[in-house]
């Protein structure tokens, strides 16, 4: 299996190779690079797409898990880049991976083609939402993930009803409570990076659920208002990780985006 020892990690990631344009998608909170599947399989032919597990998720995750910011994701993310040899490429990014995303375009701008922003925002967490999160957390820290916690966590990412939902279910019940833990703390002591969203001046593509209940709509709108370079698509029906649930919406979207970018 590929790992990048880069950045004193040991990052496992999947690369499609080919000779096309890069696109490195970053996953979200408690998911991991397989969450981009319908992506990599509609994308591939024409692109070279690299999908990685972050800190504390996936493959990467170990028994350990230092404290880190998204800074540090956005960190590793170049190093990944740097290791494959990938000198720009378009970051697509769902939620948390959105977070390190925008943290890359920011500290890395000469690394960064474009952006698609996916089910994410440049503000803090909602702060009527955390307490309902906390208390979650601590339950699942100190009893386990019990299935009605399961199917919470279900419901605010992949919706109700979803049919690949068992899966991940399975997951969850898997973390660790050391990467839990820490992986929640970097989300909430995270710093609020709005008044710095004009700075990032190249083409983005936001993508967002109707109907996400972690990320609100509004939440994205405000990105969308001033990032300078901006198309919006949103998905009707769609939760969280609109990818994941609603690719035949937003698989052409993401197409179309990239397609602009070969053509300008």
């Amino acid at each position: 299996m590929p790992y990048a020892q880069v950045n004193g990690q040991n990052l496992y990631y999947e690369d499609s190779g080919g000779d096309g344009p890069a696109v490195v998608f970053s996953h979200g909170l408690l998911m991991d690079g397989s969450m981009f599947e319908p992506q990599v399989a509609a994308l591939k032919s024409h692109h070279r797409c690299i999908v990685w597990d972050e800190r504390g998720h996936g493959r990467t995750a170990t028994d350990t898990c230092a404290p880190f910011t998204y800074y540090d994701s956005a960190n590793d993310l170049a190093a990944l880049l740097a290791h494959l040899g990938v000198r720009r490429a378009v970051l697509a990014g769902m939620s948390q991976g959105g977070y390190l995303s925008l943290r890359c375009a920011l500290t890395h701008p000469a690394l960064v083609r474009a952006l698609i922003l996916i089910d994410t925002q440049a503000m803090l967490e909602d702060p009527t939402q955390m307490p309902h999160h906390q208390a979650l957390l601590e339950d699942w820290t100190r009893n386990g993930l019990s299935d009605a916690n399961a199917g919470v966590i279900e419901s605010i990412i992949l919706g109700d009803g979803w049919s690949g939902a068992a899966a991940w279910r399975a997951k969850w019940k898997q973390t660790q409570v050391v990467n839990l833990l820490q992986c929640f703390t970097t989300l909430a002591m995270r710093d609020d990076i709005s008044a710095r969203i004009p700075e990032v001046t190249v083409p983005a593509l936001v993508v967002h659920g109707e109907a996400d209940k972690a990320i609100d709509l509004s939440r994205a709108m405000a990105m969308v208002k001033a990032l300078p370079n901006v198309q919006l698509v949103t998905v009707p029906g769609a939760g969280h990780a609109a990818n994941l649930t609603h690719p035949e919406v937003v698989n052409p979207s993401i197409a179309q985006f990239l397609q602009g970018l070969n053509d300008s």
